[in-house]
């Protein structure tokens, strides 16, 4: 499990800086064109809305693999080292349920139900973003799980209250 998660790790850092590299080209184009030649591109401002979406959606499910996202800390601060443990495996376990539940199976009914829908100015279908809803949901579901059983074990957290209150 400890394999794919880096091999999965490396690839969304791969996916992400080349997804965000297309995003800056996309937009310098646009403004290049829309204020240099006033004659803008008009797929330029829907291609940057597909890449800013799925830049999010991976880069979100990217920072979660990585366990550096936004976390209110205040109550696991406030906890002893044996039930740290506990709000890991809890917290893990939500957000793997909003990962499977909210992202995963609602982003495969956004993407069927848009998925013939075709979008002014490129050859996609309207699916193609909604896409990134899924792909993430399933990335970050697998993380949450790959987290909790981490936490099981006892790896990945601090070893003492006194290295938890360190950290932070």
């Amino acid at each position: 499990m400890r394999a794919i998660a880096l091999v999965l790790e490396k690839l969304l850092k791969i996916v992400c800086v080349a997804l965000f590299s297309a995003l800056v080209i996309v937009v310098v184009l646009q403004v290049f064109t829309r204020q240099v030649m006033h004659n803008p591109l008009t797929w330029t401002t829907v291609a940057a809305q597909y890449l800013f979406v799925w830049l999010s959606l991976l880069g979100s499910a990217w920072v979660f693999s990585e366990k550096e996202h936004i976390a209110v800390d205040f109550l696991t601060r406030a906890l002893k080292i044996n039930r740290t443990r506990a709000m890991e495996v809890f917290v893990n376990l939500i957000i793997g349920l909003f990962g499977a539940l909210v992202l995963l199976w609602g982003g495969l009914r956004g993407v069927s139900i848009t998925w013939s829908q075709n979008v002014s100015g490129l050859p996609v279908s309207v699916g193609m973003m909604y896409l990134a809803l899924p792909i993430s949901g399933l990335i970050i579901a697998y993380f949450a799980l790959y987290h909790i059983v981490e936490a099981v074990q006892g790896r990945g957290l601090p070893s003492s209250d006194e290295e938890i209150r360190e950290a932070v």
